[in-house]
């Protein structure tokens, strides 16, 4: 049960990544609240989603958060 939680949570974060997309500011506090609730792996498996989707729209924000995280 806990396991597919943090599966729907991650899932979830995409999304809301996704839609924000269009903002960069929007983008990074969104960003910022999942590597803060999500899960050790879980980051990991974001950061790669994140560079794969977002890496030329929002590279700075990216380097920014995930330098933070130390993922």
């Amino acid at each position: 049960m806990v396991f597919k939680m943090l599966f729907v949570m991650l899932d979830y974060v995409k999304t809301i990544l996704t839609k924000v997309s269009f903002d960069s500011r929007i983008f990074e506090k969104e960003l910022r609240k999942a590597i803060k609730n999500l899960i050790s792996d879980d980051i990991k498996e974001l950061k790669n989603w994140c560079y794969r989707q977002f890496g030329s729209q929002h590279s700075k924000v990216l380097n920014r958060c995930f330098r933070i995280s130390r993922i």
